[in-house]
């Protein structure tokens, strides 16, 4: 993967509802027995377009990401209607990245025709695991022998598809998971997001594992599985090209890569998080969580705005750093310097040279080892300091 400082301008949309609220979950998801207003909802997502595509001027878009949520739920006309939006106000590239997550429970093939009609050109299942046992534990409402059907009809859709999976599972050893790994592999076509079980706050897994009632590895244990993950992975041709993501040279996520590579991208639909550079200055917005609140406000103001917060030049240097380093490819420390108006220290990028943490490449740029990745968090405090 060839790093790039090439302007590059996103558009991720979210949309929020899910069939069911998975118990490891933090994301803004909404479970809601009664029929969603698709079209309500389309109408607000294109005035919230129209609203940011005002605010900002023209761009030329390089990847739109349709996220949630579950946006399989969507009828492929909403999700036209939403493209359409984009293209009207913004300039698609020709062979732009329009990715569409979806779960296996939504997956069918008539409506992954209806979504490739619409102008979608890549699938994200969540998967998350390949037995049942796991994936009853995890939440999730369909079976592996459904995950591996969704991962077929998506092949037979589409060019480009992922899937995710989750890894570190109570109980999981290092040779179950490298079987597991291994078998994804085989159905994997060029991408998989590979995720270790977090225990987020206020969720359902969190409760469980304050009372003892979830146990998660070790750090021993946790640091194996990783190994075999990149081990296994880097062995069958999809290396990590971020510390959770794996891809055939040239299949990455061009989404992603606007996020990790400090790009510009607006957040539309509730709950959306964006990066907008106006003028010299760049804003980090978000909006309203709640879907039917989300909904009122841009149907009275045209947004759904809650945050709109001018990034200093220290804060956005930070962000850089931050997100940056999870790339394989590392970050270009003039870019830093550029952003924050200030070198990283020379000593601390040599001590953590010593230590294996980090290493410079000839041309100069910063990256951070395989042995530095389990400690990522603390790498980055530390340059940051």
């Amino acid at each position: 993967m060839q790093a790039s400082s090439d302007p590059a301008f996103g558009v991720y949309v979210h949309w929020p509802f899910c069939l069911s609220k998975c118990p490891y979950c933090d994301f803004n998801s909404h479970v809601r027995h009664a029929a969603i207003d698709e079209e309500r909802f389309a109408r607000a997502f294109a005035r919230e377009i129209a609203t940011t595509a005002e605010r900002i001027g023209p761009r030329q878009v390089s990847s739109i990401f349709l996220g949630g949520g579950t946006p399989s739920l969507m009828q492929p006309s909403t999700v036209a209607a939403i493209l359409d939006a984009i293209a009207r106000h913004w300039q698609v590239e020709p062979g732009a990245e329009v990715t569409l997550e979806a779960n296996p429970t939504s997956v069918e093939a008539t409506r992954f025709r209806g979504y490739r009609a619409a102008g979608v050109n890549r699938v994200s299942l969540g998967v998350q695991a390949l037995d049942d046992a796991s994936l009853k534990a995890l939440g999730r409402l369909h079976s592996a022998e459904e995950a591996l059907n969704a991962v077929a009809i998506a092949k037979s859709a589409f060019d480009r598809y992922s899937f995710d999976l989750i890894y570190a599972r109570p109980g999981q050893t290092a040779a179950m998971w490298e079987a597991e790994l291994r078998y994804a592999i085989g159905e994997a076509a060029e991408h998989l997001s590979l995720y270790q079980l977090t225990i987020e706050p206020d969720t359902p897994f969190y409760s469980l594992h304050k009372a003892g009632k979830l146990p998660t590895p070790d750090e021993a244990e946790a640091r194996a599985l990783y190994d075999v993950t990149q081990s296994v992975c880097a062995e069958l041709g999809l290396p990590a090209y971020e510390i959770s993501n794996h891809a055939r040279p040239g299949a990455e996520c061009r989404h992603n890569l606007i996020y990790w590579r400090g790009h510009e991208y607006a957040g539309i639909g509730p709950g959306a998080h964006g990066r907008l550079d106006i003028g010299n200055a760049r804003y980090a917005t978000a909006t309203e969580k709640r879907p039917e609140s989300w909904l009122m406000r841009v149907e009275a103001t045209g947004h759904g705005l809650i945050a709109d917060e001018h990034l200093t030049s220290e804060e956005r240097a930070d962000e850089f750093l931050l997100m940056g380093l999870r790339l394989a490819e590392g970050i270009d420390p003039q870019r830093y310097q550029l952003l924050s108006g200030r070198p990283l220290d020379p000593s601390r990028i040599a001590l953590l040279r010593e230590e294996g943490a980090i290493a410079v490449d000839a041309d100069g740029r910063l990256r951070v080892t395989q042995e530095g990745f389990p400690v990522l968090d603390a790498v980055v405090a530390d340059l940051a300091a």
